[in-house]
């Protein structure tokens, strides 16, 4: 198969973690942070005390036979700044006092500060994430899974969310950093890891999705997540992206149930820009989502029952009947027929699932009717 380098992993990306969009720094990394600087104002002060240890007391030594050690202002310092104050060891030059009130007291409040708040922000930020994170859960269902987030994802999630889909029912695998920070600049959220995986698509829901688009840059991988995800869930609809043709039929059997090729896709659109510039700006304009004509599958309206597919106001390219696609001068649907539905190619301004341009909330035909 063909195959190309892949996206730097992050570590430990095979564990499926889920990362919404919006979240700040890890908490871990703000503890950290903080308990540095705790600790730099724990030394810091234990050297202030220590330069000026002739201006304290230990009352352990009331003839003040020996200066006060290394030790003893670490001592001092830490009964200090964590409030404790057994009065042992005392400031008794004015100078001690002084430093003690307009340098030691702040940074006694700095210190608790510091270790309190960063431990409650620590527990609140953890809880918070398991909640939004829980919540999130209970929302999936009937959901879009994508798996890959390099070009072709952004604009399968563009089209996806510009046809009226939200963005939170669309959920991202992917293991590099570069798609994790593009999907969360997006409003989307991320299972960082391998789509490979069991754990990782599980993490996705792949189970409850509708969904499935597979878009990784290696035909051998998306062949081996499709395979993964046609196990977790057989009635999902999964859509491959193959970079080769040759590679079109093995994603079939591994379950795929449309596959779009890419490169073939490009070469043919070069090429009919070669023959005919115009062909290809065409061409271009039916595959450049959100300006000029756009391609719309839609409902049949109970007036165009019984009328051939070339009399609607809408350019009709092809009809579904029965999940089976026919184009519109086929004979079998020489006439359209209750719960036909329509491929059309129509003004990128109109809603796909408009009845036509320019009509809204009109009866549509269905086979219950």
């Amino acid at each position: 198969m063909a195959s190309s380098t892949a996206p730097a992993p992050l570590v430990g990306s095979t564990t499926g973690k889920v990362s919404l969009p919006e979240r700040t720094r890890s908490p871990w990394w703000e503890l950290g942070r903080r308990l540095l600087l705790a600790i730099f104002i724990l030394v810091g002060t234990v050297m202030l005390v220590y330069f000026d240890r002739d201006g304290y007391r230990d009352n352990n030594d009331p003839e003040n036979n020996y200066a006060l050690s290394l030790i003893d202002a670490f001592y001092y310092t830490t009964v200090t700044l964590s409030t404790t104050g057994y009065g042992d060891i005392a400031p008794v030059s004015d100078q001690a006092r002084l430093i003690n009130a307009f340098v030691i007291t702040p940074a006694r409040i700095g210190f608790l500060v510091l270790l309190i708040g960063t431990t409650l922000e620590v527990l609140a930020s953890q809880g918070r994430e398991m909640f939004r994170v829980a919540r999130w859960r209970k929302k999936m269902g009937h959901h879009i899974v994508v798996v890959g987030y390099g070009t072709k994802g952004r604009s399968a999630v563009e089209t996806i969310v510009g046809n009226g889909l939200s963005r939170e029912s669309i959920v991202v695998v992917d293991p590099s950093r570069a798609a994790l920070a593009d999907a969360h600049a997006d409003g989307l959220a991320v299972i960082t890891g391998d789509a490979t995986r069991r754990t990782v698509l599980r993490q996705a829901g792949v189970e409850s999705a509708t969904q499935v688009i597979i878009t990784t840059d290696r035909d051998d991988s998306n062949v081996l997540s499709c395979l993964t995800v046609r196990q977790l869930n057989p009635d999902a609809y999964i859509i491959v992206s193959a970079r080769e043709h040759e590679n079109v039929p093995l994603m079939k059997q591994s379950g795929a149930d449309s596959v779009i090729t890419s490169s073939d896709a490009v070469g043919r659109l070069l090429g009919l820009s070669s023959l005919s510039p115009t062909l290809g700006s065409v061409m271009e304009d039916l595959l450049t989502y959100g300006d000029g004509l756009e391609v719309a599958e839609r409902e049949l309206l109970v007036t165009e029952v019984g009328k051939p597919p070339q009399s609607l106001p809408d350019q009709v390219i092809a009809v579904v009947r029965d999940e089976k696609v026919y184009r519109y001068f086929d004979p079998i649907v020489s006439q359209l027929a209750r719960g036909d539905r329509l491929i059309v190619v129509r003004s990128a301004k109109e809603m796909p699932w408009a009845p036509r341009p320019g009509t809204h909330g009109e009866d549509v035909s269905t086979d219950d009717e």
